[in-house]
């Protein structure tokens, strides 16, 4: 017993140094205030604050519409400027915004919060990630990538549960101004965190050949690297977005699930990432990275169909446990996806377009949780069941696309296997 549990214990270990940790352990204190408000945004906006739903929508999508246009001009300043201090910048405009959010009542005021808090999600979020490949080797970027998104399923998850147990016991306006003012505390002491602890990597020297391909126009030049981003749209919006998004009003109309079982689908797709991400990064280590993008495909695809039968399914007991395996082969999908494309992404980036390229997946995220339940809703109203055969399909593809890539991605397995074969010639 105590070897397994040794083992289970070395699995866990990333080797990453202790800033990169406190930045982490930031990131889920910060994900933990954000997961206090996720579920009950538009509960707030509608029911205490009197707003119409549709606005309450529209408030919510000018956060993360904010954000996504913050991105690209954060990726550009990141070039010249220091990501701490963007990080740091960032987190103290979320921190007002949703402090403000607590004092609304008037639909502008919202939509002014809103504003501030998704400009400053936008800038924090693609410097955070800079930040973190600055503070690590290259061998250390898929444990650093697996880490963060650790991070914020646990923070996101244990806010949402803490959040649950307030509104139930007092579902009244101080509640929620609680909620929000905490959430802002969190983004502040994130800032404090960083500003801190976490020192400032040194930036990269743009050189005169540096100089000459500058720009967003540089990146576009970059077709390999915009085809690796297009194709990890299609797998952000299938694998990622529609399970969390499509499944849960698909299943709660199509199956006989109820909303409890449906929260279970949920807790287990999101316990599974916590537990299994950091040890996937070992496993994906001894792939080749076009391999694990098709692997990823395959379960997204295979999770994708295997929610189909669930509507067959007359037992809410024996439709959970279906389900509940579907978001298991979801959540191995999402750990092997994200341990690659973050890497990957990094490793394609030349040191001084680096925000940059960052910030463009940063957008793949955004445009991906704009397009994943617009495409879903539109798919649920006319044809449900093409969610998840369409999406299956679009798995396939995109990941027949990626393996088509071959050895034109940079890949750490392949180099290290050539220098290998190189060295008894060197000898």
């Amino acid at each position: 017993m105590n070897r397994r549990l040794a083992h289970l214990i070395a699995g866990w270990r990333t080797g990453l140094s202790r800033p990169v940790l406190i930045l982490q352990a930031g990131n889920a204190f910060n994900y933990f205030g954000y997961g206090l408000i996720l579920p009950f945004e538009i509960i707030y906006l509608h029911q205490i604050r009197g707003f119409s739903t549709s606005i309450a929508g529209l408030i919510l999508a000018a956060t993360m519409g904010t954000a996504a246009i913050a991105t690209l001009p954060t990726g550009a300043l990141l070039d010249r400027h220091s990501a701490k201090a963007m990080v740091v910048a960032g987190s103290l405009a979320s921190a007002l915004g949703y402090a403000g959010f607590a004092y609304v009542d008037r639909p502008w005021q919202a939509f002014a919060c809103s504003i501030v808090s998704g400009a400053g999600i936008g800038a924090a979020g693609t410097a955070n990630r800079q930040l973190t490949i600055r503070l690590v080797k290259r061998e250390q970027r898929a444990a650093a990538f697996a880490l963060n998104r650790v991070a914020g399923n646990f923070g996101l998850g244990a806010g949402a549960t803490v959040s649950g147990f307030v509104i139930a016991s007092a579902q009244q306006l101080s509640s929620f101004q609680t909620l929000y003012f905490f959430d802002a505390v969190t983004y502040a002491g994130f800032a404090l965190i960083v500003l801190a602890a976490v020192p400032s990597p040194r930036a990269e020297t743009v050189t005169a050949t540096d100089a000459n391909g500058t720009g967003f126009r540089a990146v576009a030049r970059d077709r390999l690297f915009l085809t690796v981003i297009a194709a990890n749209i299609v797998l952000v919006v299938v694998g990622h977005t529609f399970f969390s998004n499509i499944l849960p009003p698909f299943a709660k109309t199509h199956t006989s699930l109820g909303p409890a079982a449906i929260g279970i689908l949920v807790l287990v797709n999101t316990c599974f990432v916590v537990i299994a991400q950091i040890p996937a990064v070992r496993v994906v280590a001894r792939m080749e990275r076009t391999h694990a993008f098709a692997a990823a495909s395959a379960l997204f695809a295979v999770s994708l169909l295997a929610v189909l039968p669930a509507t067959l399914i007359h037992s809410e007991l024996a439709a959970t446990s279906l389900l509940a395996g579907v978001a298991i082969v979801f959540a191995i999908g999402e750990c092997v996806h994200i341990v690659v494309l973050g890497p990957l992404v990094a490793d394609m980036a030349p040191a001084h377009l680096l925000g940059r390229y960052l910030s463009l997946y940063s957008l793949t995220f955004s445009i991906s949780l704009a397009l994943g339940p617009a495409i879903g809703g539109l798919l649920l109203q006319n044809s449900p069941d093409a969610v998840w055969w369409g999406g299956a399909l679009a798995a396939v593809l995109a990941g027949a696309v990626l393996l088509r890539l071959g050895g034109r991605i940079p890949d750490p397995l392949r180099e290290a296997q050539s220098r290998l074969a190189s060295a008894p010639e060197a000898v």
